[in-house]
């Protein structure tokens, strides 16, 4: 068995890399090639949570599960509040293959899902991206949404402000201008990502203009929200699997409240396939719902163990 530590992730998988291996992934599952199995995920008590997304891809010929979960007292200690690990299988003998740093990868593989739904979905002209959200992932959704669109500038809004100068700086560095706004403003934005962990909506229907794309890709637990059901209900929603939007995603509440149906939710991957045209007017609200699946873990770990036996590196164990 291979071991890959998180130190040696970054020089191994490329954003690049993450968005190719995600895209594969959803247009596996949209072929029926590959599927997740049910999320065990765990309250632990002061907002920490723990669990288990695990899948089978037989094209890509892929089997394992990532555990981890979000610790919100790691800042504190120098610690990023995300953290977890992937362990890779063999899917004829279950023997196993790796085990693999998952923190990066899933920093890569979050902000790869919402870049690829808004190079699918959002209106080609967009041109003001609008971030909802300063944590730790923000910076790697900003520059992976501006890969896919020549975004002029960007517009943010987070709970602590104080939080907003770090995102602003990755912005400069993509020569891209910044501002921090209220909520109400983020209807000058044509795409809006949003990406924290509240309990609670921050934008409501109001602060969404007409031919919006949304990114939500912070809810993937129970009683997570970030966005008015209302909403999601006006929205046409997609997401990267129908059972997790409605269970643990951004659906959940919407549905719950009976505004919206399980069966209106189409997965992103059958845009990716041909399958469903996506966006169908410049006026329709677009909304992703990212609860992040297993399977997208198993990809990018997979680019990440073929590039280190490539080059020699990592630790092989006996198992």
């Amino acid at each position: 068995m291979l071991i890959v530590p998180e130190a040696l992730i970054a020089s191994l998988v490329t954003p690049e890399d993450a968005f190719r291996a995600v895209e594969a992934c959803f247009a596996a599952m949209a072929r029926g090639d590959a599927y997740n199995f049910p999320v065990v995920r765990e309250a632990l008590g002061e907002g920490r949570q723990y669990g288990f997304k695990s899948g089978l891809d037989r094209a890509g010929g892929q089997l394992g599960v990532k555990a981890g979960g979000y610790f919100p007292g790691n800042a504190a200690k120098g610690l990023i509040n995300h953290q977890s690990s992937v362990f890779l299988f063999d899917p004829d003998t279950g023997r196993p293959l790796a085990m693999v740093g998952g923190n990066l990868l899933t920093a890569l593989r979050t902000a790869a899902a919402s870049s690829i739904a808004i190079d699918r979905l959002a209106r080609p002209e967009a041109h003001v991206l609008g971030i909802v959200g300063a944590g730790h992932q923000a910076g790697f959704q900003l520059r992976a949404a501006a890969r896919v669109r020549r975004f002029e500038r960007v517009i943010a809004w987070n709970l602590h402000p104080e939080m907003l100068p770090k995102l602003g700086a990755v912005a400069a560095e993509l020569g891209l201008p910044f501002e921090a706004v209220d909520l109400p403003r983020m209807r000058e934005a044509e795409v809006i990502v949003t990406i924290t962990s509240a309990p609670a909506a921050s934008l409501l229907a109001e602060h969404v203009a007409r031919g919006t794309h949304l990114s939500c890709m912070g809810t993937d637990t129970r009683g997570k929200q970030e966005v008015d059901p209302a909403l999601v209900a006006g929205a046409s929603v997609f997401t990267d699997e129908v059972a997790q939007s409605v269970t643990i995603g951004e659906a959940q509440h919407a549905v719950g409240a009976g505004l919206l149906e399980a069966s209106a939710i189409v997965p992103l991957g059958d845009v990716l396939i041909g399958k469903h045209p996506g966006r169908q007017s410049d006026a329709e609200i677009t909304l992703f719902d990212g609860t992040g699946v297993g399977l997208q873990d198993l990809a990018v770990a997979a680019v990440a163990v073929n590039r280190a036996r490539e080059r020699g590196l990592g630790i092989e164990v006996g198992v």
